[in-house]
């Protein structure tokens, strides 16, 4: 692609970074609307949005139409990825059932790049990059759009406003303003962009820190590969062990061992064996399934999407930034200070965590949904 548009592989590679900042934007106003209409017509118009996107990017040619699309694909994502499926479940689950529809999810979820990044290899290598993009959009567009026009309902508590009945907002804006007032979601948002940080950093320099070791490139973004398929084994183990353990105390140790897995890098990663090992330890990713459990537990559902969009934000956004800076660690090749880096911000995820509070403390103000 950065051939093709005569621009360097930095300027492209920036484009993703910008499109991820301005999903990161976006979180606070979609979960107000989440909150407020539900799901349906803002997945749906999303889904449109994002197709037509995906067709644009296959058509541009300057580095600023890929910016301007780019920015625009995050956005729409803001609109259809995780956090909006996630407020679509927590209004419509109760809590003995909310635990199965995230994690059944977040298990289909987990599987998008292990698909994709090999369909998208493989359609580059026959179709070139612009022929892939409107592969990709036919496919895109055929799944998602009916799904989400066709299946989202609007959740029970929100009513078409009349004039006889307005909608009210009092219990929602008291309940996102109570959460704001809580110490222990700040110390939460913490513990997440701290982690944020470090699996947005690993995500991206991982395969480089590997061919770094001598590992052939293909062994490398293979291996790298695993932590999509992992993040799936890691939120099985949630969602079995938090029947016997608080959530905050499974998401501090599984904090830990990832830590514990980037500091043994530089002693064992150089083998092939080594590099898997590591690799297994760091991709045992719970978070994005941990943080909507915690949230509708503490604070119920009544303004889950807004208190959701306020912590997703500055996660997002640590974990588009934390690549970039990483990067200046590595202006002389030495990964050691940033393997360092990323193993603190992790132990510090972990303590936070765990200083959040136990099970019960999160549990205290759980409520129907609705």
């Amino acid at each position: 692609m950065a051939a093709s548009l005569d621009a360097s592989t930095t300027a492209v590679t920036g484009a993703l970074t910008a499109s991820v900042l301005a999903g990161a934007l976006m979180a606070i106003p979609v979960g107000r609307w989440l909150d407020r209409h539900g799901g349906r017509a803002l997945m749906t118009a999303g889904s449109i949005t994002a197709t037509a996107l995906l067709i644009a990017w296959s058509q541009v040619h300057t580095i600023g139409q890929l910016y301007a699309v780019m920015i625009g694909i995050g956005i729409t994502g803001a609109m259809v990825l995780y956090e909006p499926a996630f407020a679509v479940i927590v209004a419509w689950f109760t809590p003995d059932r909310r635990p199965t529809a995230l994690l059944a999810v977040t298990v289909v979820a987990g599987f998008a790049s292990t698909i994709f990044m090999p369909l998208t290899g493989l359609l580059v290598a026959h179709l070139g990059w612009r022929g892939a993009l409107l592969t990709l959009a036919a496919i895109h567009g055929t799944v998602t759009i009916p799904l989400h026009a066709l299946t989202i309902r609007t959740p029970p508590h929100v009513t078409a406003p009349t004039p006889a009945a307005p909608p009210v907002h009092a219990p929602r804006q008291a309940a996102a303003r109570a959460a704001m007032r809580d110490r222990r979601f700040w110390i939460l948002a913490a513990a997440l962009i701290a982690h944020g940080a470090a699996t947005g950093t690993i995500g991206i320099h991982l395969v480089g820190y590997l061919t770094s070791r001598g590992h052939p490139a293909i062994f490398a973004a293979t291996t790298a590969g695993l932590l999509g398929v992992l993040s799936v084994t890691g939120r099985l183990v949630l969602t079995s062990a938090r029947r016997r353990l608080p959530v905050t105390t499974i998401v501090a140790t599984v904090f830990a061992i990832q830590g514990a897995a980037v500091l043994a890098m530089p002693l064992i990663a150089g083998s092939r064996a080594g590099a898997v090992i590591t690799v297994t330890g760091f991709g045992l990713g719970i978070a994005s399934l941990a943080t909507p459990a915690l949230l509708a537990d503490r604070y119920g559902t009544t303004a889950y999407a807004t208190i959701a969009g306020r912590l997703t934000a500055p996660v997002t956004t640590a974990k588009a930034a934390a690549p970039v800076l990483a990067a200046t660690l590595l202006s002389h090749g030495d990964y050691h200070l940033l393997l360092a880096a990323v193993t603190t911000a992790c132990l510090l995820a972990a303590v936070a965590m765990r200083s959040v509070g136990s099970g019960s403390d999160w549990d205290e103000h759980d409520e129907e949904p609705g």
